[in-house]
């Protein structure tokens, strides 16, 4: 990872616990002046994504380290880690949200002060914002894992300070009694979707998912313009925070040298590397017809091969 990555990633995690810090204060004042569930589950939310932010900039900055000799493929799953974190502080935050509206909606109770939990929801969402449109650009280049999970959190967030205000209003303005514990209450859903869906990369990432069908395909269209491979088994792929890694078989004239065969490797990789720059390469040369694997990883996946067909 090159070091503008690097202090990008940073940044965007920095951002995202100043915005936390800041909008925590404003929101337990409001929620003290309020009494709002949907305000204290805005509230619980910002405190999980301080915690959640400091995770992600301790994620980021471990993901940046170095290879060494106890972890030769990288740190990358740091950032999986940071992010499975944060999917675990949203889950509780929705799950106390929604204790609390329940709570609220059988005994009754009502909000207060709702002019001024309104206007701190206002400057919440503006803030949010700046921080969203920040971090976008920060996954544009970087492709960080652990900021896409923490953008995915500060997204809901534009849509919970949507329903304090929302609540508010109608329960202080409209009178529509438990419009607050509703509103509180899907808040909470909102959050423990949002919990699901940002686990599954995360998830995928830890589990060494395979790359998504069109990315191998495309990787196997650009092998496939190689004129001495005869044909390409047992591909493994994986991807490790922003690095992505392959290694693959590959079937070779018999009769080549070994010189003849390193420098066909050499030139597979530097095709693969001119629209694949990133990606980590490891390649195992076969004399062709030999299989030595059994099941999928003995199929050619070639295109166009013949014994691909």
């Amino acid at each position: 990872m090159n070091m503008d990555q690097q202090t990008l990633r940073r940044s965007a995690a920095l951002a995202s616990i100043a915005v936390a810090l800041f909008l925590l204060a404003l929101k337990g004042w409001a929620a003290w002046q309020t009494g709002s569930t949907a305000m204290f589950g805005s509230l619980a939310d910002t405190l999980l994504d301080l915690v959640a932010s400091l995770a992600t900039l301790a994620g980021v900055w471990i993901a940046s380290q170095p290879d060494d000799d106890k972890h030769r493929f990288g740190h990358g799953k740091a950032e999986a880690i940071a992010a499975m974190f944060q999917v675990v502080l949203i889950s509780i935050s929705a799950l106390a949200i929604a204790a609390r509206a329940v709570e609220q909606f059988i005994g009754g109770s009502r909000t207060e002060a709702a002019g001024e939990g309104i206007a701190v929801s206002l400057v919440a969402i503006v803030a949010t914002f700046a921080l969203l449109a920040w971090q976008r650009y920060v996954i544009r280049k970087t492709a960080s894992l652990a900021i896409e999970t923490d953008h995915v959190h500060y997204q809901s967030d534009l849509l919970l300070n949507l329903a304090v205000i929302a609540a508010l209003a109608l329960d202080q303005y409209v009178g529509v009694a438990g419009a607050d514990p509703i509103f509180g209450f899907i808040i909470a859903a909102w959050l423990g979707w949002g919990a699901w869906g940002a686990s599954q990369k995360a998830i995928k990432q830890l589990m060494d998912h395979e790359w998504p069908a069109e990315k191998r395909q495309r990787f196997l269209e650009v092998m496939a313009r190689q004129p001495d491979l005869r044909g390409v088994h047992d591909l493994r792929t994986r991807t490790s925070g922003n690095r992505d890694f392959v290694q693959f078989h590959v079937w070779i004239d018999p009769t080549m040298t070994i010189r003849e065969a390193h420098k066909v490797m050499d030139d597979i990789e530097r095709r693969l590397h001119e629209e694949f720059p990133e990606v980590e390469i490891l390649i195992h040369p076969d004399p062709e017809g030999l299989i030595d694997e059994v099941g999928i990883a003995a199929r050619d996946v070639l295109p166009d091969s013949p014994a691909a067909s």
